[in-house]
């Protein structure tokens, strides 16, 4: 029944990717053929997460394959954050691509050194998942934190524009299955980074909710333009046909 429970919670989480709120905001981004203010470094970031947590799951790090949820979510996820990071430097500015080519080399390279070492310096998988573990909680601990450039900027615009509502609904539901599937397999290594997360959720809702009436007011429309100007033509023919009656 454990068993069955903790798969269950797992598959929920891999559902939770498909309808990743992330897929919106790069839609916008499309559309508008524009990063506007959306910042790279919460994507990056969890690209390092998903990077290291399919390195867990896997049987060099884990034993066997009883952490197979884990690497089928996080392989799911580097796919959709390496389509998110390319989309986001197709349509960044010059040094919006630098920034973000900087950030993700570093990522690369942390990862590199943290495979090597757990693949040939430790012999076991105790020591194995401890350190990968380790290094992993601290890519999440970021990964959780990185919205918090975002939400700083919210505070000083009173803006939720370039804070994707779906994007903190979803990562708060993925911190709640990612610590029950973490408590329920008795892996303290994958329930303690959503601790983290969860406070952290929290509050990204509590801020949208705060400013969502607070937006950032689109320009009006051709349409919208159009539309005014008749009207004001109207009624600039209703008064001087009233004053001519009125003469008259």
């Amino acid at each position: 029944m454990g068993d069955r429970l903790r798969l269950a919670v797992g598959a929920m989480g891999i559902l939770l990717y498909f309808l990743h709120g992330s897929i919106l905001t790069f839609s916008r981004v499309i559309r508008k053929r524009s990063t506007e203010e959306f910042s790279c470094i919460p994507y990056i970031v969890a690209l390092s997460n998903c990077l290291l947590y399919t390195w867990y799951g896997l049987p060099v790090v884990s034993y066997r394959w009883e952490n197979f949820p884990v690497v089928t979510i996080n392989v799911l996820g580097i796919i959709l954050e390496l389509s998110f990071i390319f989309i986001y430097l197709w349509f960044a500015q010059t040094r919006g691509k630098i920034k973000a080519g900087v950030i993700a080399a570093i990522v690369i390279l942390v990862f590199s050194i943290t495979a090597i070492i757990s693949a040939f310096v430790f012999h076991d998988h105790h020591h194995r998942k401890v350190f990968v573990g380790t290094v992993g909680l601290v890519a999440s601990v970021a990964m959780y934190a990185a919205p918090l450039v975002v939400m700083k900027q919210v505070i000083m615009t009173k803006s939720v524009e370039f804070m994707p509502f779906y994007l903190s609904f979803f990562s708060f539901l993925a911190s709640v299955l990612w610590l029950a599937y973490g408590l329920l397999s008795h892996d303290l290594l994958l329930a303690s980074p959503n601790l983290v997360g969860l406070p952290l959720g929290i509050l990204q809702l509590g801020l949208y909710c705060k400013y969502r009436k607070k937006g950032i007011m689109e320009a009006p429309s051709k349409w919208d333009l159009e539309q005014n100007s008749q009207e004001k033509s109207k009624q600039m023919q209703l008064v001087t046909n009233e004053n001519i009656n009125g003469k008259s």
